[in-house]
């Protein structure tokens, strides 16, 4: 029998038709692509840290419970006892473990566009998934369209990201709600960029019992870390936890989250920061000719260039050492659309240098 043939006959023909997650090769570059803090911590601080981990029993497995950073998480983020608390492997191994608890004829819902994972793991499952396209330029919900397919679909999950990846937008609070109220399943508000937004639905966890709030630590300044939470009525994460994996949460991630969220002014300091540029940055956007800028209440922007010129204005960018995140290629309202990541000051004003060079070079044939 040959690889193929053994490949055909072992794996689900929708895993056969997936295409892996790429990440693009940064090495060399400014890293302005994938919605990372741009900070790194205080050589003080870095000193503490190392001193911490010179203690931790890397000969034992880690607390399967993760107890320590758990409370540390509800006392941060001022989550309620009686509310549960799921920590996952990122926010991703949260999605997968929602998903993989779901009956197998079961119904995703989430708008499109919107992040990468909903789709592609509701996929890898086998999973009916149902992507509903947002409003018009202003990528809000198209909330007649969502609450229609709610009723046809009777979806198991929806996945709402507030703000949304890659638009930057935060979605109508009164369309959300009213979608909350409409479905009879789960309905997951993803928080990813809680931190840039100062908004959250966390507030509304009493309210409605099929709500649950994820967040992750990534985009705060911990990417390296992996580290996602799941907040909501504790039968429902009873449930969830019971198909988590043992120890998914290693003793060095656990040791040094928690240690990190003892600092949480300097990761304030950090925010208030990237906030600043972004501010900075969408102005200079929107003063470059033959761009559209779109609003963002996330750590990364989205703009439209001129018509089947973002493959080839990324590229130009590129190659003057500046990696963004070429959009376009997913096509419908993302056609045409690059996003850049909010950096320090000086890796932001690299950006805009090479952008504006590089729209001058669009005119060269």
């Amino acid at each position: 029998m040959s690889v193929n043939s053994l490949i055909a006959s072992v794996f689900r023909p929708e895993v056969r038709a997936m295409s892996a997650y790429k990440v693009a090769d940064a090495d060399g570059l400014i890293k302005l692509d994938a919605m990372e803090n741009p900070y790194q911590w205080p050589q003080l601080v870095k000193q503490q840290w190392l001193q911490l981990l010179q203690d931790c029993p890397l000969n034992r497995y880690p607390d399967p419970a993760a107890r320590r950073l758990t409370q540390r998480l509800r006392q941060v983020n001022h989550i309620s006892s009686e509310f549960g608390l799921l920590l996952g492997n990122g926010s991703d191994e949260i999605i997968l473990l929602l998903l993989m608890a779901l009956k197998s004829d079961a119904c995703i819902l989430a708008p499109e566009p919107s992040f990468v994972m909903y789709k592609q793991l509701s996929q890898s499952l086998g999973l009916a998934y149902q992507g509903i396209p947002l409003s018009g330029k202003s990528f809000d919900l198209d909330l007649p369209a969502m609450l229609a397919a709610i009723e046809q679909y009777q979806p198991a999950i929806i996945f709402l990201a507030y703000p949304n990846n890659p638009t930057g937008n935060l979605f109508n609070i009164s369309s959300i709600e009213q979608m909350i109220e409409a479905s009879s399943g789960l309905v997951v508000i993803d928080e990813a960029y809680t931190p840039f937004a100062r908004t959250s639905f966390a507030g509304s966890l009493g309210r409605y019992p099929n709500l649950l709030i994820m967040r992750t630590l990534s985009k705060l300044g911990l990417a390296g870390l992996r580290l996602g939470y799941l907040a909501g009525a504790p039968e429902i994460i009873a449930e969830l936890d019971k198909i988590r994996l043992p120890y998914n949460i290693n003793s060095l991630t656990q040791l040094s989250a928690d240690f990190a969220l003892t600092h949480q002014t300097l990761f304030d300091q950090q925010t208030e920061q990237i906030c600043a540029e972004r501010t900075r940055l969408t102005l200079a956007l929107e003063r470059l000719d033959g761009l559209i800028t779109y609003p963002s209440a996330a750590n990364f922007i989205l703009f439209k260039t001129p018509e089947n010129q973002a493959s080839r204005l990324f590229e130009l960018i590129k190659a003057q050492g500046v990696l963004i995140k070429n959009l376009s290629p997913q096509g419908g309202m993302l056609a045409d659309c690059l996003r850049v990541t909010v950096g320090k000051p000086e890796e932001n004003d690299a950006f805009l240098s090479a952008l504006r060079d590089s729209l001058k070079g669009l005119e060269t044939p």
